[in-house]
């Protein structure tokens, strides 16, 4: 657990999450222990006593408050306030949205407030984005051993379909999964150990997703998650996490950031698949002449 590309902001508005990603590394062991344990039932487990939290992860109870402070936090109190702020953030609808940015919008256009948000979203994003993972999944993505699947949800299945889009391009043995999931057993039993797949879940998570996932994981699939700041459920069963700050002064997400993250592993996975992704790419092109679709002139 590696520190993004960027330094932490002592002043930033961290998720509990994110403050222990950052931090891992100065941790002690005892407090890694805790921490792994907190991450891997995030965030029902910080809700529990000091006593229950030290039990559940195999530490003392001091070590619990002790890590609490280490965070930045007052204390084990502080950090569970945080918490529970955190999952009232991740169950808000459109409706709540729009109560609390009317409550707190400033007296600027909407083009200035949203695009302030959206920059905010990218500098926070890319600060805590583990390059280790990226380039993990880009070779994950880009192994012609493995097919790979991919999945989203109401809103974040245009993301999936933009993914597939490309990705097909570039190599074979890409599927998009169908919003539908009552047909979603159907992929699971295609699916072999080492395939892939891609899941996109933000905020109020989708109850089929995360058990298309818990399908794909006992099948030895290895799953990529796209996610928000606080985190699917989704990430219990994925191996690689990408958390994209999605906030924005609107009733609905913003898909920007994680676009863009999206866009910068395309890039990377046409840069490494090297000429035979250039071959597949003008064979495309051929077929494209062939049938007339696109305008040349």
């Amino acid at each position: 657990m590696k520190e993004g590309v960027g330094s932490m902001d002592p002043q930033e508005e961290l998720t509990v999450a994110e403050r222990i990603r950052g931090r891992y590394e100065a941790l002690t062991q005892a407090e890694r222990q805790l921490a792994s344990a907190l991450l891997a039932n995030y965030p029902v487990l910080g809700l529990s006593s000091v006593a229950e939290v030290g039990a559940a992860a195999g530490v003392s109870s001091p070590t619990v408050v002790r890590m609490a402070k280490k965070l930045g936090y007052d204390g084990f109190p502080d950090l569970q306030s945080h918490l529970r702020a955190e999952i009232e953030a991740r169950i808000s609808n459109p409706i709540n949205k729009i109560d609390h940015w009317s409550e707190q919008a400033p007296d600027t256009h909407i083009v200035n407030r949203f695009a302030d948000a959206v920059m905010d979203n990218l500098r926070n994003t890319l600060r805590h984005l583990s390059i280790d993972d990226f380039d993990t999944v880009v070779r994950l993505l880009a192994d012609p051993e493995r097919r790979i699947y991919l999945v989203g949800g109401r809103i974040t299945r245009s993301l999936a379909d933009y993914f597939f889009t490309h990705l097909h391009v570039i190599r074979d043995g890409v599927t998009l999964i169908p919003p539908n999931a009552n047909t979603w057993p159907h992929y699971v039993l295609e699916m072999r150990p080492g395939d892939v797949l891609v899941v996109f879940d933000v905020r109020r998570y989708e109850r089929d997703t995360a058990r298309f996932a818990r399908m794909a994981r006992s099948k030895d699939v290895s799953i990529v998650a796209f996610t928000d700041q606080w985190g699917s459920p989704v990430m219990k069963e994925a191996e690689h996490a990408f958390h994209c700050r999605i906030e924005v002064p609107s009733a609905w997400d913003s898909s920007v950031v994680t676009l863009l993250l999206v866009e910068m592993m395309i890039a990377a996975l046409q840069t490494r698949t090297g000429e035979d992704g250039i071959k597949r790419l003008r064979t495309l092109e051929d077929l494209f002449d062939q049938t007339k679709t696109l305008r040349k002139s």
